[in-house]
């Protein structure tokens, strides 16, 4: 019995028949295909970044230094002193400045909705206790959301507190513009350049295809405010409390044409040509005290013109309307006519053994009033400027230029022109 027991363990088990196998499918492949590609295709997914991951923080500082080589520095009281309405550091005191001090948190939150947040700390106020000044404090620049409406970009709708669309050079970043400071003319529209508003701009693909190409060159854009731009915003200016019930109208256009087709002579060369127009009522600030009660109609067009340094280029703008400016005669602010522009003549070295040297001439003339001041004071500007900028390290630039200026001070108290020459420079670094 044992060694039938042994034999029986020592056999092999009987095994069951094969299981009828059908035929394979296209369907049972598929699935078979997909339940294999799945564990790989979830391993390589690359995770959605969270709104804050999207976020970039950025910015550029200014330091300026400004030296009369001759020219009214001071004046007796009632005559004017050689005064600038961009830089307080024009003055008979001279010494380093910190003009701008920038710093921007910006990106996108979704697809479709993008933040822009810039503080300036080189902003001045005056002492809680007295008059003197009290330097680099922290002022707001901007604080606004786009957002797209379409998937290609091509529409952005802006809210909070930005640029107004009036005149191509206030639009253009002063970490880009090749002069130290905006022209009076056109700046005198919106002296600051910002405003609480909506404002819609469209790009088409076409234009921005070019102006792609144009910031591959390195070339000194105006910043992407669209092609067209039409909006809307408070009319009282950067920070300032809005004052009546009306709302201030702004409409741009620009557009670039190449000129391949004008011959080898124009190669790659870009010419933009557009316009902009405003219509506001303003109430300046009084010398008695707080805001006029009475509104002024501020209404202004604008023209300009660029022609890219490629190596060499040309920009120019006129602006032209009417506004409040201080009347001497009845000593009572008025409605009164307002014009002048600028032409900027540029060449573009590019790379030297030195670094990237661009050299440029600008002259300027302005008529008219200046709302931001209090009373709205006349300026009266002729000023020439010759220098050059250079980008002699990365992220270091050099600006120095020479100034003959002949103005009329910002302050409706003293009468007459200043004159005088000074050499400027700055120097500023990004970051």
């Amino acid at each position: 019995m044992r060694s039938q027991a042994a034999a029986s363990s020592a056999a092999p088990a009987p095994t069951a028949p094969p299981a009828e196998t059908k035929p394979a499918t296209v369907a049972s492949l598929a699935q078979s295909a997909q339940a294999a590609a799945a564990p790989v295709a979830e391993s390589e997914e690359e995770p959605s970044k969270a709104w804050y991951e999207r976020l970039r923080l950025r910015g550029y500082t200014q330091l300026r230094y400004n030296g009369f080589l001759s020219g009214d520095d001071t004046a007796p009281d009632g005559l004017s002193r050689l005064r600038s309405v961009h830089d307080a550091s024009i003055n008979e005191s001279g010494g380093f400045s910190l003009r701008r001090v920038r710093l921007v948190l910006e990106g996108d939150v979704t697809d479709r909705v993008s933040l822009y947040l810039q503080h300036d700390f080189g902003a001045a106020v005056n002492n809680q206790s007295g008059t003197e000044r009290r330097e680099n404090f922290g002022q707001l620049r901007d604080a606004y959301v786009d957002v797209f409406p379409t998937r290609d970009r091509t529409v952005r709708i802006r809210f909070g507190q930005s640029k107004v669309p009036f005149g191509w050079e206030n639009l253009q970043s002063s970490s880009n513009r090749l002069t130290l400071d905006r022209s009076d003319a056109i700046n005198s529209g919106v002296p600051g350049e910002r405003d609480i508003g909506v404002v819609a701009y469209y790009t088409p693909t076409r234009v921005q295809a070019i102006w792609d190409r144009l910031k591959e060159n390195d070339q000194k854009l105006f910043g992407n405010y669209g092609a067209f731009g039409v909006g809307v915003y408070n009319g009282q200016g950067t920070n300032r409390t809005e004052r009546n019930n009306s709302l201030m109208t702004v409409a741009m256009a620009t557009w670039p044409f190449e000129l391949d087709g004008l011959g080898p002579m124009f190669e790659g060369q870009v010419l933009e040509l557009g316009g902009s127009a405003m219509l506001n009522k303003f109430r300046p600030e009084i010398r008695a005290g707080g805001v006029s009660a009475v509104d002024y109609d501020d209404n202004r067009v604008g023209l300009h013109a660029i022609l890219y340094p490629q190596p060499f280029g040309i920009q120019a703008e006129w602006s032209g309307g009417r506004g409040p400016e201080f009347d001497e005669t009845t000593r009572t602010i008025r409605e009164q006519s307002l014009g002048g522009g600028y032409v900027q003549l540029m060449y573009d070295m590019g790379e030297t053994a030195v670094g990237r040297v661009i050299p440029y001439a600008r002259w300027q003339r302005y008529r008219g009033g200046w709302k931001a001041s209090t009373n709205a004071p006349r300026l009266e500007t002729d000023e020439f400027e010759l220098g050059f900028e250079w980008h002699f390290m990365e992220s270091l630039e050099l600006t120095t230029a020479y100034a003959r200026m002949k103005r009329r001070e910002p302050d409706e108290r003293r009468v007459g022109r200043a004159e005088g020459d000074l050499i400027r420079t700055q120097l500023q670094w990004s970051y």
